[in-house]
């Protein structure tokens, strides 16, 4: 599988790096995509574009990718958000995966989900002050709370779990996001619950923040690699 990758920052560059280095059987890397780049030369290169390029990248040149007939992983899940983009990336002819990103328990609430519409879905994220933009008050404060889809397009480099929730779940009206700010928080937690028909559920994840880019999780490019490993199966 020839792969492409959008973005060789904090994300990325590890994703390329596992490339280079033949730890994903099947797949070679083939191209790299940057500011300035051509996706165009990228193209025909590809049977698989990787985004990991920020929401905006993804709004711009994802359509442009499954327009191609080429397939497409997405990191930055909060673009989809906007239901006319997730539509056109979902329309084909290329095909769309999404990746896990920075949580788990995605699978099941899916399963719940499609036995019976989940009841209620919560979602609380808890950051440094700094990775989301807002003043250190001293402890802990509640920045914002409100639907997935409003918090994914309010905190686009922070709240990509609260919308991969969300198409989970099923709906981004049924998720509600609350993102905390908390100067002592030396990890990113996010702390998802859920009841419906099939149960009640509760997940609680703390990752290490990226050295490079703290408002992302080191775990998030190994999970795009997991996901190309499956891909290239």
């Amino acid at each position: 599988m020839r792969v492409a990758v959008l973005g060789s920052g904090a994300i990325g560059g590890v994703v390329i790096s596992a490339l280079e280095s033949g730890e994903v059987p099947g797949a070679r890397l083939t191209a790299v995509v940057n500011l300035g780049d051509s996706l165009e030369d990228a193209l025909p290169l590809a049977d698989l574009v990787v985004e990991c390029a920020g929401q905006r990248a993804l709004a711009e040149l994802g359509p442009k990718v499954i327009d191609a007939g080429k397939d497409l992983l997405v990191v930055s899940i909060g673009a989809l958000t906007d239901d006319a983009l997730h539509e056109r990336l979902r329309g084909g002819p290329g095909r769309l995966f999404l990746t896990s990103g920075a949580i788990g328990g995605l699978d099941l609430l899916r399963a719940a989900a499609l036995m019976a519409p989940l009841e209620t879905v919560r979602i609380v994220t808890t950051k440094k002050p700094s990775t989301l933009g807002v003043p250190d008050t001293g402890g802990p404060v509640e920045v914002m709370r409100g639907p997935a889809r409003q918090i994914a397009a309010a905190f686009p480099k922070s709240t990509n779990v609260a919308a991969a929730v969300a198409l989970a779940a099923g709906s981004f009206d049924i998720v509600e996001a609350v993102v905390m700010a908390d100067p002592a928080a030396t990890l990113t937690s996010h702390v998802i619950t859920a009841s419906g028909p099939a149960g009640d559920y509760r997940f609680e994840i703390r990752n290490r923040p990226s050295e490079q880019n703290p408002a992302s999780s080191q775990v998030v490019p190994h999970a795009v690699l997991t996901a190309l490993r499956e891909l290239a199966r």
